[in-house]
């Protein structure tokens, strides 16, 4: 469990930036982990083509707090394919061992020790799953 709970990883789920709600989001989504119950709400806007606001609601493990940190460290600018991608290769990282993330959510290599523990895969991802239904919901409000 050490590999899980390194110093970067308790560093992350205790400085998250973005804490909080929107007044008017483009986009909004909440996630919930049926196997710990961790739950964690993204409303996000875009402008131009990318993520111009980020708020975070996180009610989450550990390692539920620090994916929703690099999130939210990481989201402003960004475009909704490199959310996507961050989300899929975490995914990938976490389901089949592949590499991690790189680019602007590089940090997520840190939660790689997870994809030993499957039980935790669910709430590792429910930022960057909110994220990205947040970011659907922007977009097709946009049209």
């Amino acid at each position: 469990m050490d590999d899980l709970y390194h110093p970067r990883i308790l560093e992350l789920a205790a400085d998250m930036p973005h804490v909080g709600r929107l007044n008017a989001p483009d986009g909004v989504s909440t996630k919930v982990s049926r196997v710990c119950g961790s739950v964690v709400t993204v409303e996000l806007n875009l402008k131009d083509g990318v993520v111009s606001a980020i708020a975070v609601h996180p009610k989450a493990c550990a390692l539920g707090q620090a994916a929703t940190a690099v999130l939210a460290m990481h989201a402003l600018g960004a475009t909704p394919k490199e959310i996507r991608d961050a989300r899929d290769g975490m995914r990938a990282m976490l389901k089949d061992g592949a590499a991690p993330p790189s680019g602007r959510f590089w940090e997520l290599r840190h939660l790689e020790g997870v994809k030993d523990y499957p039980p935790r895969h669910a709430s590792t991802m429910l930022a960057f799953d909110a994220a990205v239904e947040a970011l659907e919901k922007a977009q097709a409000h946009a049209v």
